[in-house]
C-alpha cells in the first residue's frame, strides 16, 4: 500500500450530547455501507457500537466503540463517542487520534451542554468537522433556529448546503444547494429536481451559502462578484475551510428515519481530510513523522481493553508498517506484536500488517497503557499523550467478603488500566479503598464492571466531592533547613522560598543568583514543592500555587538532590501552614429542562442548594434554566427533580471548576 492509497482513508468520530442520536446515526452509517443487513436500534439493544451490557441496559454509549466501513472505494474508521459528561474523558482520547468529526446535533434543542463541551475540545485537538442536525422529524424541530445556536454558542461561521424538504412527521427529504437537487427517501434515496414550490427558496439558500463562503475564502470571492460560484469552485471552497477549521459544513436528517445518511457520507469524504492532509504526527522533541507506510513506524495507543479472550490494544497508526509478529519499542522495552486485528466494535478480523492512517486493535502487548508510545526499536519516538480529566467525586468500595480484598485490588487496578480518569487510593485515616472518578454514573458504571468482570461482590460508600485548596496569602523568604546527621553521610539543604497566589495551576520559578543552588538541586526542589501539592494544611490537594525560589546554600559533602528534593517538600508544607489557606469545591454548570408549569419549584429547589441561576429560555412549552452549582449537592438531583416535575423534568450537569466553599 503507497501513500497515494492514504487518501481514500477517513479516521472520524461522532461528538454529540448525550440522546443526540450518535449511536443511530452510525448503526445507519453501517447499514448504507453495507457492513451490516439489518439497522441496530438503541431501544432494542441491538446497536453493534452500544455492545457492552451496561450500554444496552441504560440506553447510552459509555465507551468509545471503533468500527470500519467503506464508502464510494475510501475507508472510514468511525468511532462512537459518548455523549454524557462523565465520560467526557473517552472522547478526549479519541479525539486526539482523529482527522476529522461528525458533530450530532439535535433538531428540536440545538447546541446542548455537552455538544459544547465535545466541540471546545475538538478546537484544542484542532480536528475540522461538519455538522448534522438530526431528528428533523420530531416536533418542534427547526433547522435555522439549530443553525443560529451553532453560530451563537460555538461561535463557528455555519455553512448550511441543505434544506429540509417538508417539516416534522412531514420531512421527506433534502434540497442539495450545491448540486440544486432534490433527495427523497421512500424508503430509497431517489434524486430528482427541486420542487418548484420550493425552487425560489433553494436559490435564496444557495446564494446565502455562496455570500458565507466568498467572505472566508479568497478565489471564492473573485468568482462570487463575477457571476456566482460554480459547483466546483463551492466544493473546493467547502473543503478547504472546513480543513483549516475557518467554517462549519451543516448538513440535515433524522437517522432513525433513515433520512440523510447517504449525503453525510459523501460529505464526509469530500469535506474531511485523510491522514496525509493533516500535519505530520510531531514528538515531544520536535521531530516530525510523516502519514507514510515507508516511514519508521510510529503509533499511539488511545484505548486498553480486557476482554475475555485477551487484552487489547487500541492504536492510530501515525508512519510506517506494523506486521504481525514484529517487536515494537513500548516505553523503554522491546515486545512483540501477536495478532493485529481490524475492529468492528465488539468483532475483530485478523489482519496480517497495519500501515500509516490505521486505527486497529493489537494482542499481545503487556506493558502498554493508554497514551503510551509504540515506534520502531530503530527509531525511537515519544508522542503527547492524552490529557486525562481530574477525578471530581469519590465513593469508598471495599468487598463483601474479605477473602475476596486481593481481587478487588486485581479489579481495580485494571480499571484504571483502562480508564486513566479513575483513580485508586488508600484513606490514611480509615483504611478504605477509595475510587475517584468524573461523576457519579461514572463510578457506578466502574464498580459494576469490577463486580461483573471479576465475579466479586462490592459494597459502595455514599459519593463525596474532590475537594481543592489554594493560597488565600503567601510568605516572603520562608527558610527551611534540611539536616539530618545519623552516621556515614549526612544530608544537608538550605532553601529560601516566596510563596504567592496563582489564578490556577501549579508554576515554579527559581531566582536564584551566582550558582548558590546548582541547577540540578534547583530541578530537585521544584520536584520536591510538586511533591508537598498532593496534601495541603488542610488535607486536600493544592492548586492555584506560584513558588519562587529566591535563595539557598549547600554543604560540600552532604548536599544531595535527594536532601533538596526534601527540603522542597517539607519547606513547601511549612510554607503553607504559615500562610492562609482557601478550601475549593468543585463546581457544575447545571441545565435543568422542565414543563413551564413547574419551574418555580424547579428554581427554588435549586436555589436550597445554593445554585446561582446563570439564565433561562422558554423552547416550545418547556422551559431551559442554566444555574452554577456546588457538585456537593448535585447527588440525589435525579431523583428530586422527578419528583418535582412527575417524571417530566430532565437535567445535565458538567463540571466547570473550582470556588471557594
Amino acid at each position: 500500500m503507497r501513500t497515494t492509497t492514504l487518501n481514500a482513508v477517513r479516521n472520524l468520530g461522532i461528538l454529540a450530547h448525550v440522546d443526540a442520536g450518535k449511536t443511530t446515526l452510525t448503526e445507519r452509517v453501517l447499514f448504507a455501507t453495507g457492513t451490516t443487513y439489518k439497522r441496530g436500534e438503541v431501544h432494542d439493544g441491538t446497536t453493534v457500537t452500544d455492545f457492552d451490557p451496561q450500554e444496552r441496559d441504560r440506553g447510552i454509549t459509555i465507551f468509545a466503540a471503533a468500527v470500519s466501513c467503506t464508502w464510494d472505494g475510501h475507508r472510514i474508521n468511525l468511532i462512537d463517542t459518548p455523549g454524557h459528561v462523565d465520560f467526557s474523558d473517552e472522547v478526549e482520547r479519541s479525539l486526539r487520534v482523529l482527522d476529522g468529526a461528525v458533530a450530532v446535533f439535535d433538531g428540536v434543542a440545538g447546541v446542548e451542554p455537552q455538544s459544547e463541551s465535545v466541540w471546545r475540545q475538538a478546537d484544542r485537538h484542532g480536528v475540522p468537522r461538519i455538522a448534522f442536525v438530526n431528528k428533523l422529524d420530531r416536533a418542534g424541530a427547526d433547522l435555522d433556529q439549530a443553525v443560529t445556536s451553532i453560530r451563537t454558542r460555538l461561535h463557528t461561521v455555519p455553512l448550511v448546503v441543505q434544506m429540509p424538504i417538508g417539516v416534522e412527521d412531514g420531512f421527506v427529504g433534502v434540497v442539495d444547494l450545491v448540486t440544486m437537487r432534490a433527495l427523497t427517501w421512500d424508503p430509497a434515496l431517489v434524486e430528482g429536481p427541486v420542487p418548484e414550490t420550493l425552487l425560489a427558496e433553494a436559490q435564496r439558500r444557495r446564494r446565502r451559502l455562496e455570500e458565507a463562503v466568498a467572505e472566508l475564502h479568497p478565489d471564492a470571492l473573485e468568482e462570487f462578484f463575477e457571476g456566482g460560484l460554480s459547483e466546483e469552485t463551492l466544493r473546493k471552497a467547502l473543503r478547504e475551510l472546513t480543513r483549516q477549521g475557518a467554517g462549519t459544513v451543516v448538513l440535515c436528517g433524522s437517522a432513525y428515519r433513515n433520512r440523510g445518511i447517504e449525503p453525510l457520507l459523501d460529505a464526509v469524504i469530500a469535506y474531511l481530510p485523510s491522514p496525509v492532509d493533516v500535519p505530520p504526527v510531531r514528538g515531544v522533541d520536535g521531530e516530525e513523522r510523516p502519514a507514510d507506510p515507508d516511514a519508521p513506524f510510529a503509533a499511539l495507543v488511545f484505548k486498553v481493553n480486557a476482554t475475555a479472550t485477551g487484552r487489547l490494544t487500541y492504536v492510530r497508526v501515525y508512519s510506517g508498517t506494523l506486521h504481525k509478529g514484529e517487536s515494537v519499542l513500548v516505553g523503554g522495552r522491546t515486545e512483540r506484536i501477536g495478532r493485529i486485528l481490524r475492529v468492528q466494535a465488539d468483532r475483530h478480523t485478523p489482519v496480517d500488517f497495519a500501515v500509516a492512517g490505521d486505527i486497529v486493535a493489537l494482542v499481545g502487548l503487556k506493558s502498554a497503557r493508554t497514551g503510551t508510545t509504540l515506534c520502531a526499536p530503530t527509531a525511537p519516538l515519544l508522542l503527547e499523550p492524552p490529557v486525562s480529566a481530574e477525578p471530581v467525586v469519590s465513593v469508598s468500595v471495599e468487598a463483601r467478603a474479605s477473602a475476596d480484598n486481593g481481587r478487588l485490588a486485581e479489579a481495580l487496578a485494571h480499571l484504571m488500566d483502562e480508564d486513566p480518569s479513575l483513580h485508586v487510593r488508600t484513606d490514611s485515616e480509615t483504611g478504605q479503598t477509595v475510587l475517584s472518578g468524573l461523576g457519579e454514573l461514572h463510578l457506578e458504571v466502574a464498580v459494576e464492571k469490577a463486580r461483573t468482570s471479576h465475579r466479586i461482590e462490592i459494597t459502595m460508600g455514599r459519593p463525596r466531592v474532590a475537594y481543592r485548596e489554594t493560597l488565600a496569602s503567601g510568605v516572603k523568604g520562608f527558610v527551611y533547613r534540611h539536616v539530618k546527621q545519623d552516621g556515614g553521610a549526612g544530608q544537608f539543604a538550605h532553601v529560601v522560598i516566596d510563596t504567592e497566589p496563582l489564578e490556577t495551576g501549579f508554576e515554579f520559578r527559581s531566582a536564584v543568583t551566582g550558582g548558590r543552588v546548582p541547577q540540578e538541586f534547583v530541578r530537585a526542589v521544584e520536584q520536591g514543592c510538586r511533591d508537598a501539592l498532593a496534601e495541603g494544611p488542610l488535607g486536600h490537594p493544592v492548586t492555584g500555587l506560584r513558588v519562587t525560589l529566591t535563595d539557598g546554600s549547600t554543604h560540600v559533602k552532604d548536599s544531595s538532590e535527594m536532601a533538596f528534593r526534601t527540603a522542597g517538600r517539607m519547606g513547601l508544607r511549612e510554607a503553607l501552614k504559615a500562610g492562609a489557606m482557601t478550601l475549593l469545591e468543585p463546581i457544575a454548570e447545571v441545565t435543568v429542562t422542565v414543563p413551564e408549569e413547574y419551574i418555580g419549584g424547579v428554581l427554588g429547589d435549586l436555589g436550597a442548594r445554593r445554585g446561582r441561576i446563570l439564565g433561562s429560555e422558554a423552547r416550545s412549552g418547556e422551559t431551559v434554566v442554566t444555574a452554577s452549582v456546588p457538585l456537593a449537592e448535585m447527588f440525589g438531583y435525579v431523583t428530586r427533580l422527578r419528583s418535582r416535575t412527575q417524571g417530566r423534568g430532565t437535567f445535565t450537569a458538567r463540571p466547570t471548576g473550582y470556588a471557594p466553599a
